[in-house]
């Protein structure tokens, strides 16, 4: 949520900024402006009436002990009237409050300078490359082929015991899942972030503090009896931990670290790009979360950056980083890099990472901040990543890695897996 001192006193650079995210925010930050000033109007006519009505209230317990009955008297028929103001305002104020909190949240976060302006994938900038694309045979079959030629994922299972983007992992193919899982977890502890296994399910505060709701809202899975959602990444939950809380300057930068299954109802998606693993219901991801000072955040973002980079490396895959432009980012984001591999059957690339710096726009809406040296309380800065979701790893694995013999499994995994070659 984007604090109400930078709307109020950058409207129209508020307004200009958020159209490279392809956003018009005249109106609403026209009429934030409208309710915020009436706010403050309300506001100050109720601080004026509660110091008159104490000091009222110490005038009159003055003239009583004087023997003043019929003064004191007299006075207290003015505390009356403003006992019945005091109310009026207070209750208007909780209106126009609630009312240009309504506003706030509509307007998605604007946008660093360095985000180029577009409005699809195409338009993103490509910062950087590195690694071979890998020349197949012919023959060379897509992941959903091998998985069922090596016996190592059952999407007919999933489907019938779930539904579609459900799939079943088995044999070798389960054990991958999980040689995955320890190795982007014991590489993120190595690289000082702290481990937590978080819940599945959060409730509704906690969604809106990082941005789900009420923008992502129909891409949640509800449970409506007791009101919780599915999580679509352990940064809900994760991020989530240090709502409401003011932490010491020299804790930060805080760095967490958590495997998850996600869910994501994706709503609308068809056709060959989400065949096999490339979109699911269900799937599993570690998530990296940082939590530091405003002036360090860019920094912390760039390490990030380069951290998922050296997993991908690790892994022997080709990739890219793409700076996403206005209108691929999310609503939440400053900032964004997408890691994308390469997928040598499908001659695509396939997105295995968003990295995003959402600067205070999280942490105004769940109370999270520092304080300074100064004594100063901050709203700290907030991001995450994915370090790494699986699925698309795993299918890039299986592409780039087939083999006339069978599939080969990068160095790195293979004290994780047990097995060299699947096959």
């Amino acid at each position: 949520m984007i604090e109400i001192n930078v709307i109020r006193s950058q409207a129209t650079e508020v307004v200009e900024r958020l159209k490279v995210k392809n956003f018009d925010a005249a109106a609403i930050v026209n009429r934030i402006l409208e309710v915020d000033t009436e706010r403050r109007k309300t506001q100050k006519a109720l601080d004026d009436n509660l110091a008159e009505s104490n000091q009222l209230a110490r005038d009159i317990g003055a003239l009583y002990k004087a023997g003043k009955q019929e003064e004191a008297e007299a006075m207290k028929e003015r505390t009356g009237l403003l006992k019945q103001e005091i109310k009026s305002l207070q209750e208007k104020l909780e209106s126009s409050s609630a009312e240009q909190e309504e506003l706030v949240v509509q307007l998605p976060n604007l946008p660093h300078v360095s985000v180029p302006k577009g409005k699809l994938a195409e338009d993103n900038e490509i910062v950087n490359s590195e690694g071979l694309v890998p020349g197949l045979s012919p023959d060379a079959l897509p992941h959903w082929d091998l998985a069922k030629k090596y016996d190592l994922i059952d999407f007919e299972c999933g489907t019938k015991i779930t539904g579609a983007g459900f799939p079943v992992y088995k044999g070798k193919g389960a054990r991958l899942q999980r040689a995955l899982i320890s190795f982007f977890l014991d590489n993120a502890v190595e690289a000082g972030y702290t481990e937590y296994q978080p819940p599945l399910l959060v409730n509704e505060a906690s969604a809106y503090a990082t941005g789900q709701l009420p923008d992502k809202e129909g891409q949640m899975y509800h449970v409506q009896l007791d009101n919780l959602y599915l999580i679509p990444t352990a940064e809900v939950p994760v991020t989530n931990f240090f709502r409401d809380l003011i932490l010491r300057q020299e804790e930060l930068p805080l760095k967490s670290t958590a495997y998850s299954a996600c869910f994501r109802r994706e709503a609308g998606s068809y056709g060959k790009d989400v065949r096999g693993l490339n979109r699911l219901h269900q799937f599993d991801k570690v998530e990296i979360v940082q939590i530091t000072q405003p002036q360090k955040s860019y920094e912390a973002l760039e390490e990030m950056v380069q951290y998922v980079s050296g997993l991908l490396r690790k892994l022997e895959l080709p990739f890219r980083v793409a700076r996403l432009c206005g209108g691929d980012m999310s609503f939440a984001s400053a900032l964004t890099f997408d890691m994308e591999v390469y997928s040598a059957a499908q001659q695509r690339w396939l997105e295995v990472s968003s990295i995003s710096n959402f600067e205070t726009f999280q942490s105004n809406r769940m109370k999270l901040r520092f304080r300074a040296e100064d004594g100063k309380t901050t709203l700290a800065h907030t991001l995450n990543g994915s370090a790494l979701a699986l699925p698309r790893i795993v299918a890039a694995l299986l592409e780039n890695n087939q083999t006339p013999d069978g599939i080969h499994i990068p160095e790195a995994l293979q004290s994780y897996t047990g097995f060299k070659m699947i096959g």
